[in-house]
């Protein structure tokens, strides 16, 4: 397949099957593959006494102040300061998204915070100075006081019962990958119409978007993916985050029933490469994929290892017009740093991008082109300076304000869902494990 550009993405959302329980980033264990940047805190403009005045949380009156001077209006449609709801208050909302609010408060204003525990709930909303009486345990709660324009969510697991709260409540929705673990949960958002942007910063990076225009009109030959993977605490001890003061037992239950439907009778070990490494970390690399050269049509090889531990990840298969696909993720416990390198090879030279760690404040990805140039070989190289977390939420910013479509939606999530069931039969079938559910017939 072609390079496509990267052009805006329909998405729509809706209702979807199963307890519409708030899946905590905060109340989970870190897992390979999550993703995000710290930044450092901008300043915070003190309110003024108007907010206190009427009894309205400080945030809301100055983000309807940025918008029409008077609180309550619903800013989505004066296409200004767009109040958000955030649901999720771990790695995800601490490290990566809630810098860029607050250092983008002519876009958002937090005026909401819902997560299971406490102890990230109150950090995020002491840190947005989201009032005590703003913050919920469940997103029902949250939907229900109002106040919000948007929601972004950035719990970890499945999001498609929080998705379809949302869809429900008429409210758009920024979504962390994954979208869900199961099409059935894609396809009721869809029906539902709901405005969704997701989460995948890399396909905002500006060093994508220059490949993706470098290879527009060719076709590949080779696409090669390998995706270096330290623990995250090493990478996030700089950020000082908070963590969960609690287990809840009921979302890992919510979590094994959406996987049944997805994958049946398959056991825990797939169970694990499916969730953690192919929806919580490869859906990544596909999304940068698919814009380079189109989603892989098949898969021919699917392999784990080493046994007992299987921190890496193989998979090799075929895209569209003939050109094969390799990807390698590796979960290495002492390897010094994140590193992921993307290169697509033809017969006019190659284009590759290097990611650096989305933990740390380095510089963005690095665009490496080796063509031709009047006959000689020619190598050239730019380095992003645009955050791709930045960017998504400004493109989901859009979306609430005027209508404009993202470059990732729920199309694009359901692709990835197929992509890995797909992946993970394979897996299955090679090892005589047995597999159910979606997977079957994607």
């Amino acid at each position: 397949m072609h390079a496509r550009q990267l052009q805006p993405q329909a998405s729509a959302a809706g209702d979807q099957p199963g307890q519409p329980h708030l899946q905590g980033e905060g109340a989970r264990h870190d897992q390979p593959g999550s993703q995000g940047r710290g930044h450092r805190d901008e300043p915070v403009h003190q309110p003024e006494d108007r907010a206190r005045q009427e009894g309205l949380p400080e945030e809301v009156d100055a983000c309807s102040r940025a918008g029409s001077g008077r609180p309550g209006i619903p800013l989505r449609h004066l296409g200004d300061c767009v109040r958000v709801g955030i649901v999720g208050a771990g790695v995800a909302a601490q490290a990566i998204h809630v810098p860029v609010i607050l250092r983008r408060q002519d876009l958002f204003s937090a005026t909401a915070v819902c997560d299971p525990s406490a102890s990230v709930r109150d950090a995020v909303g002491e840190r947005c100075r989201v009032a005590a009486a703003h913050r919920h345990e469940r997103v029902e709660e949250l939907v229900e006081a109002g106040g919000v324009d948007a929601l972004l969510v950035l719990s970890s697991g499945s999001h498609g019962a929080i998705c379809a709260i949302a869809a429900d409540a008429g409210l758009p929705v920024f979504c962390e990958k994954p979208l869900s673990y199961t099409t059935a949960e894609a396809d009721a958002l869809e029906r539902a119409g709901a405005r969704l942007a997701l989460g995948y910063m890399k396909v905002y990076d500006p060093a994508v978007r220059r490949a993706a225009e470098q290879l527009a009109g060719r076709s590949p030959r080779s696409v090669e993916v390998v995706v270096l993977h330290p623990p995250a605490e090493a990478q996030l001890a700089h950020l000082r985050l908070v963590r969960a003061d609690a287990v809840f037992p009921a979302l890992e239950d919510e979590e094994q029933r959406l996987l049944d439907i997805a994958l049946g009778a398959a056991p825990a070990e797939a169970r694990d490469i499916y969730r953690w490494k192919l929806l919580g970390s490869v859906v990544h690399d596909l999304a940068v994929v698919r814009v380079l050269a189109g989603d892989p049509v098949i898969w021919n090889r699917v392999d784990c290892w080493p046994e007992g531990e299987l921190s890496s990840l193989a998979l090799e298969g075929r895209l569209r017009e003939g050109g094969r696909l390799s990807i390698r993720w590796h979960f290495l416990a002492g390897y010094p740093s994140y590193r992921e390198d993307v290169r697509v090879h033809d017969e006019h030279g190659t284009v590759a991008i290097t990611f650096p760690s989305p933990y740390l404040p380095s510089p963005g990805a690095t665009l490496t082109v080796v063509d031709h140039d009047s006959g000689r070989p020619r190598t050239s190289r730019i380095t992003s300076a645009t955050s791709p977390f930045e960017e998504e939420l400004a493109a989901f910013h859009r979306l609430v304000t005027t209508g404009a479509a993202t470059a990732a939606g729920i199309d694009e999530g359901r692709a990835d869902i197929v992509t890995c069931q797909r992946a993970l039969r394979l897996y299955c079938e090679t090892n005589a494990f047995p597999v159910g559910g979606e997977a079957v017939a994607a």
